[in-house]
């Protein structure tokens, strides 16, 4: 039995499957989002990063091609996923890719346009790899709502995009375009439990990553019947989805992620002061003056 390689080192450039939380929800959903198009199809993965995505597409793909810039993540990918016999990695600039032309089915590239500068480039090259018929799923933060309205900086991105800057980019070469929303939200949740009913293209990932199924594979905590004497109408929802505008569960689980992370380095701050003092010298405690005064020992 092989041992498990070593993670990739998180530097806040790229995911890796080791990440929690938010960023764990984002990227795992591309490409689970992406598995029904990859299934029988010749995948190109285009700054694969440490090439979990690739080998996720691998299980259903004909064959899976991931490329990155980053000598240290081709080699990651190749130690960590490089035993399916479809799945390969390359080192190469997602911008500037030598493959023949039509020499692939589909095309994923999540989080790559905003690294970039040569973002026509990168979106010309795609559409002259991808054969008739192909699909480019690409994805890039909205400027607006990332940076904008958050005040926030990313210090890998050189070049954000507005909404119709994005759809500006991509419309010389892609005159189809199905642009979809993404965002990790708190919501209540009813799906369909009659396996008729569809529920989109809903996914359960297990945490890492490695068990991707369709479908909402969770625990019901209620259930809410729809009963008639007659058939059912045709058309009922596979899903319902309801939140709040404000999204006031989301503000309150940032708020205490912010207060236990503020506390937690306090934490830290009070346990260096107390090892400071642990290991500091024994005070000294001065001689009466009357000692001092006659040399009295």
């Amino acid at each position: 039995m092989t041992e498990p390689s070593p993670a990739l080192a998180f530097t806040g450039e790229r995911f890796t499957p080791e990440c929690v939380r938010e960023i764990w929800h984002e990227h795992w959903h591309r490409y689970a989002f992406a598995l029904p198009f990859a299934r029988g199809r010749r995948v190109l993965d285009a700054a694969c990063g440490e090439g979990y995505g690739s080998n996720l597409l691998a299980t259903v793909a004909a064959d899976v091609t991931g490329v990155d810039i980053a000598d240290e993540a081709v080699a990651h990918a190749r130690a960590r996923y490089g035993e399916r016999a479809n799945l390969r990695y390359a080192q190469g600039d997602a911008s500037a890719l030598r493959f023949d032309d039509a020499a692939f089915d589909l095309v994923v590239s999540f989080e790559t346009l905003e690294h970039l500068h040569e973002q026509e480039a990168l979106v010309a090259g795609f559409a002259r790899m991808l054969a008739p018929g192909g699909l480019l799923l690409i994805s890039s933060p909205d400027r607006a709502t990332y940076s904008d309205v958050a005040g926030f900086r990313n210090e890998y991105h050189v070049r954000e995009l507005y909404r119709d800057e994005f759809t500006a980019l991509l419309a010389p070469h892609f005159p189809h375009v199905r642009l979809y929303a993404q965002k990790l939200l708190f919501q209540s949740v009813m799906w369909s439990l009659d396996p008729s009913d569809g529920a989109g293209t809903a996914a359960t990932a297990s945490q890492d990553g490695a068990e991707v199924t369709e479908g909402m594979r969770y625990a019901p905590l209620y259930y809410v019947a729809v009963c008639s004497r007659d058939p059912l109408p045709e058309g009922l929802p596979g899903m319902s989805l309801f939140g709040d505008r404000e999204e006031s569960v989301y503000a309150h689980y940032n708020g205490e992620v912010r207060r236990n992370m503020q506390a937690g380095a306090r934490i830290l701050e009070l346990e260096a002061e107390v090892e400071r003092l642990r290991n500091a010298p024994p005070a000294t405690t001065p001689a009466p003056w009357w000692r001092r005064l006659f040399g009295a020992r």
